[in-house]
C-alpha cells in the first residue's frame, strides 16, 4: 500500500481554480456554489455580496482594497480574511445601533472612543461585536468572508455568481 502525498492548495484573489460540483441526487439548480475568489474579483471594493444564505444568516464575501467606510450592526457579526492582509479598526459608539438586522453604514465620523485596532492575515477570524462601529483597510486587494444577517447592504447575484 503506497501513501500519496496530498497537497493542499490555497486559492488567492490573484491565483484560483475555478471547482465544479457532482450531483449525487437532485438537481444542480438546487444548489448554490460560487467560487469566492471569483466573487471577489468581479466585485467592488466592500461591496458585501451574499454566496450563502441560511434562515436569513448570510455569509458575504467582500473585495478588500482601499479603506472602507465605517459599518456598525445591532448584533455581532464575524469577518475572516480568505487572502491578503487587513486592518479593522474599532470605535466604542457612544450611542450604538440598537434595532435593525444586517449591517449598517456608521456615518463618515461615528461618535465614539477608539478601542484599537487588530490585523488579521489569510485564515484569521474576528469578531465584529455589537455596539461598536468597525472599519476595513488593505494596502492591496484581498479577500474577506463576513457571517452576519441579511441587511440593506447586503447584495445577491445569484443569476450572476453560481456555477451553471
Amino acid at each position: 500500500m503506497s501513501s500519496a502525498a496530498i497537497e493542499t492548495v490555497f486559492g488567492s484573489l490573484e491565483k484560483y481554480t475555478k471547482g465544479s460540483v457532482e450531483i449525487i441526487s437532485g438537481q444542480a439548480s438546487h444548489y448554490a456554489f460560487s467560487n469566492v475568489f471569483e466573487v471577489a474579483e468581479k466585485s467592488l471594493p466592500y461591496e458585501k455580496v451574499v454566496v450563502g444564505l441560511n434562515l436569513g444568516y448570510v455569509i458575504e464575501t467582500l473585495r478588500a482594497e482601499g479603506q472602507s467606510p465605517w459599518y456598525t450592526a445591532a448584533h455581532d457579526e464575524f469577518a475572516i480574511v480568505m487572502d491578503g492582509e487587513v486592518r479593522v479598526d474599532f470605535l466604542k459608539l457612544d450611542t450604538p445601533l440598537t434595532a435593525g438586522e444586517g449591517t449598517q453604514l456608521a456615518g463618515d465620523v461615528p461618535k465614539g472612543k477608539p478601542m484599537g485596532y487588530v490585523l488579521l492575515k489569510r485564515g484569521h477570524q474576528c469578531l465584529l461585536p455589537v455596539g461598536t462601529a468597525y472599519r476595513f483597510e488593505a494596502s492591496r486587494p484581498g479577500v474577506i468572508l463576513q457571517q452576519t444577517i441579511k441587511g440593506p447592504l447586503s447584495v445577491e447575484k445569484w443569476a450572476d455568481i453560481c456555477f451553471k
